[in-house]
């Protein structure tokens, strides 16, 4: 049985970041590159890049995410703040000060006021542009564009998600994990599942299984794999590959996308295989601090 993955692409702000953005008019904030220096950065929202939590529609790993910003991976990570400076230009601001970030979504996630300031000397890199699509903007300034590219260079600009491919098969296993209760209950009580040991009925399953198993052999890039807790003493396990998204629980089931079936969100018993290498991934996985 198949599922088709309705809207997972298409969610509304930046996956991974808080649902409410943060204090448009972040005090204290540095001034991007390429912006007058007395000019505020107004902070939109914040997200995590670290080898536990990455925004997934930049790449099947931590070092692909990376990349896909012009950064180095550096262990630690990075908090990210997207916003416009005070003439609507937007702005990504990569700061080494991972914890400080970490505290504001954590507040904005509970609806609290947090005044996200992070040090100068903290400001790793200022990129034009935005990695990812808002649906918000800085109030009392113009809409937000993009900087002047003579000035401040290439801007950043968000995957194409309009059709299907890798970036919206990871944007949509990142949607399955944060709303897994919602996408379970769509697996129709009684449906036949392929067993992990059973994947031959599916050679895409098959596939994914196989390679899977293979991370527990072979350790990929930091991030490829990550966990995080869930209810009832279970982890949440996300796992990418080329050209697969893995979604499960250590206590259920799996849920894939491939990028060869678009939209299909295709589930994997627990059979006799799928508990042992649930628990194997967890253990290599990142998890967040």
């Amino acid at each position: 049985m198949t599922e088709t993955a309705e809207g997972a692409g298409h969610a509304e702000g930046p996956v991974g970041a808080a649902d409410a953005a943060g204090p448009a008019d972040t005090p204290g904030a540095p001034a991007p590159q390429g912006a007058p220096d007395d000019d505020a950065l107004f902070v939109l929202t914040a997200l995590m890049l670290t080898p536990a939590q990455f925004p997934g529609v930049l790449g099947d790993d931590y070092p692909q995410a990376c990349a896909a910003l012009g950064l180095e991976p550096f262990e630690e990570g990075y908090g990210l703040l997207l916003g416009q400076d005070g003439a609507g230009a937007r702005w990504t601001v990569a700061v080494s000060d991972v914890a400080l970030t970490a505290c504001a979504i954590a507040a904005w996630d509970c609806g609290m006021e947090y005044e996200l300031s992070p040090p100068e000397e903290s400001v790793e890199a200022a990129l034009p542009g935005w990695p990812l699509e808002l649906a918000v903007c800085a109030p009392g300034v113009p809409a937000p564009h993009d900087p002047d590219p003579a000035e401040a260079g290439e801007p950043l600009t968000p995957p194409d998600t309009s059709v299907w491919g890798p970036a919206q098969r990871r944007l949509g296993a990142d949607e399955i994990a944060a709303q897994w209760a919602q996408w379970r209950a769509r697996v129709e009580e009684g449906a036949e599942l392929v067993g992990a040991g059973e994947g031959d009925a599916h050679p895409g399953l098959r596939r994914v299984l196989e390679e899977a198993a293979a991370y527990t052999r072979t350790p990929p890039p930091p991030g490829r794999i990550r966990s995080a807790f869930a209810s009832d003493g279970a982890r949440t396990v996300r796992a990418d590959g080329p050209g697969w998204s893995l979604v499960a629980r250590t206590d259920d089931i799996a849920l894939v996308l491939l990028d060869d079936e678009p939209g299909q969100v295709l589930p994997v018993g627990r059979g006799k295989e799928l508990p042992g290498l649930l628990e194997s991934l967890v253990a290599l996985a990142a998890a967040p601090a």
